[in-house]
């Protein structure tokens, strides 16, 4: 969207800079139009620089996000795998009653 945006901005000061030439060769024009023509391309130049360096930086960004996820998952996964397997190991509470029972009943 912000590259549209940047490139109509820019057709619109093109405009502008063929509009000042025809308008210099009648001298409509001030001269201080030409500066803040100039003025204006180098700052259009350095936005779109600007955004490019920030979609190369965003997309590293979104692929180091969807290593993290990818990482998350899996540590998730295993996280409740291994909850399971605890719960499922926990020796049962008997009561020394019970225990002395059992021990009579094996000899």
């Amino acid at each position: 969207e912000l590259e549209d945006q940047l490139a109509t901005k820019s057709k619109t000061l093109d405009e502008l800079k063929q509009c000042l030439g025809l308008n210099s060769s009648a001298e409509q024009a001030s001269e201080a139009q030409p500066v803040a023509l100039a003025e204006l391309s180098e700052m259009l130049d350095s936005l779109i620089n600007q955004v490019a360096q920030l979609k190369t930086s965003m997309q590293s960004i979104l692929e180091q996000w969807r290593i993290y996820e990818e990482a998350y998952e899996e540590v998730s996964l295993m996280t409740t795998r291994y909850l399971y397997c605890i719960d499922q190991c926990k020796p049962s509470e008997v009561s020394l009653e019970a225990l002395k029972n059992q021990v009579k009943t094996l000899q």
